[in-house]
């Protein structure tokens, strides 16, 4: 299972331009044990930064949690209505980050 780290890293070429062409939103991942993530996608491009900025959605999670839901041990949703996973903002936006992952 990648880290958190390695997950970010290979974010930005993981992601087929078509699958987010046309979204344009502002993503902060805190993990807990791990880092803070900046994602920005737009335009059909991706770029991660360390650290966190101002963001339409904050999502929140142990790093145990975000790492079964990046390799699909997890449902986002299912973590989400357990409380493993926390979101702040815009949820819309953060539905949106379904063709991501």
């Amino acid at each position: 299972m990648p880290t958190a780290q390695e997950f970010f890293d290979a974010l930005p070429s993981r992601v087929s331009p078509e699958k987010i062409e046309g979204m344009n939103n502002t993503y902060v991942f805190d993990i807990e044990g791990a880092g803070v993530w900046s994602v920005a996608v737009a335009d059909g491009a991706i770029t991660v930064t360390e650290g966190g900025s101002d963001a339409d959605c904050t999502f929140s999670a142990s790093e145990e949690t975000f790492a079964k839901i990046t390799s699909g041990e997890q449902n986002a949703t299912t973590a989400y209505m357990t409380g493993k996973l926390k979101i702040k903002g815009d949820v819309g936006a953060a539905m949106k980050l379904q063709k991501i992952f």
